[in-house]
């Protein structure tokens, strides 16, 4: 009797919010031009923005896939190997989680912990930690091509950057967390047998024709990048459409049309009443610009998506460009994904620290990425 009762309350509740959001926004641009607005937003993200993301998800999973069968993840691993003790405070087999997560998406470093052997490096502060530590550097490559494909490269590099400062934060802070909630897990290991394996270059199985490991390699790698592609479009379609509804204003005369990327302008009326505190901390010229982060609190895809538009109205510069790739790449749609990570590793109690911890380090990698930006301009 109580759960229907909080079902039906829960429901009356969802309700009244849909209804309150759509209302408001109908009363301002009229109900059948703001259906119109919707509908015409959504269709054109499906055509000009969703299958051109897809095809970076196929090319990068394409490369992806022939690092991998090749060593060169193997020999980045190495290389990065020595940063993460005094950066991360994890073991050096934790570079290759870094380096997964950037080739692909956040969930990688789900699918590599559940690794015995992998695990076993780790304490059990140190393994919850790697939510947030894989998070940060989650679809990187993605994040950083697009960014190059809309005509910049020293702005996404500081972007990269600064998302590993925001990481270094992110975990760190996620450590301190879970070892004063369970001071335990600082001694305790992560597969419960108290042993801790020699770290061993990761293996991979090799056929005798490099041609067809090269086929094999690039047709997997894209084929998961058609995996990825399909996985943003509710982002994409669903909050870019919400949010561009929210940040644009009327056409182009002043008057809703019902034309795709018409809005209420809403964010940007609220961003400036702090536009001191965004100035301030990352360097945003423009209200709208405050969109983007908060996109990709859901969603990176969906946070991308609107670059290429920003930059048609000339709302944003190399100083965004460079921030929004750190608190893309470091927050990459924590919130719908940290959830469902800690509850695959059998923490979701810590989701709530994981987050708070992830939302500090979104916000360095930004405030990181304007910083840099400003010792550039002054060299």
């Amino acid at each position: 009797m109580k759960n229907a009762l909080t079902k039906r309350l829960s429901g009356i509740v969802c309700l009244l919010t849909v209804a309150a959001l759509f209302s408001f926004i109908g009363y301002q641009m009229g109900v059948a031009h703001m259906l119109n607005t919707i509908m015409h937003t959504a269709h054109d993200l499906l055509l000009n923005t969703v299958f051109y993301l897809m095809g970076i998800c196929v090319l990068t999973g394409a490369i992806g896939k022939l690092f991998v069968e090749f060593g060169v993840v193997d020999l980045l691993e190495m290389l990065l190997r020595p940063l993460m003790r005094p950066l991360f405070n994890l073991p050096g087999v934790a570079s290759l989680g870094a380096v997964m997560t950037f080739l692909s998406d956040n969930p990688a470093i789900i699918s590599l912990s559940k690794d015995k052997r992998f695990s076993s490096y780790f304490k059990k502060y140190q393994y919850i930690s790697l939510t947030n530590f894989g998070t940060a550097f989650g679809m990187g490559l993605i994040v950083i091509v697009f960014m190059v494909g809309q005509g910049f490269f020293v702005e996404p590099m500081v972007g990269l950057f600064a998302a590993g400062c925001g990481c270094v934060v992110s975990t760190r802070c996620m450590q301190y967390f879970v070892i004063k909630a369970y001071p335990s897990y600082a001694v305790e290991n992560a597969n419960g047998n108290g042993e801790e394996q020699e770290e061993q270059e990761i293996q991979h199985p090799e056929e005798k024709s490099v041609f067809l490991r090269t086929l094999n390699a690039l047709l997997d790698g894209g084929k998961a990048g058609v995996d990825v592609g399909m996985a943003i479009i509710p982002g994409v379609l669903i909050i870019s459409t919400l949010v561009m509804v929210l940040t644009f204003g009327p056409g182009s005369n002043g008057t809703y049309t019902g034309a795709a990327y018409e809005g209420i302008d809403l964010l940007p009326t609220l961003a400036n009443k702090l536009d001191w505190l965004f100035g301030a901390l990352f360097g945003f010229t423009d209200p709208h610009q405050v969109a983007f982060p908060i996109t990709a609190l859901g969603a990176v895809g969906a946070a991308l998506s609107l670059v290429p538009n920003f930059l048609a109205h000339g709302w944003i510069d190399g100083n965004a460009i460079a921030v929004f790739t750190a608190i893309g790449m470091c927050w990459s749609g924590f919130l719908s994904t940290h959830t469902a990570m800690l509850d695959s590793l059998g923490y979701r109690e810590l989701t709530g620290k994981a987050i708070f911890s992830h939302t500090i380090g979104g916000l360095t990698a930004a405030f990181m990425a304007h910083v840099t930006m400003l010792l550039i301009g002054f060299i």
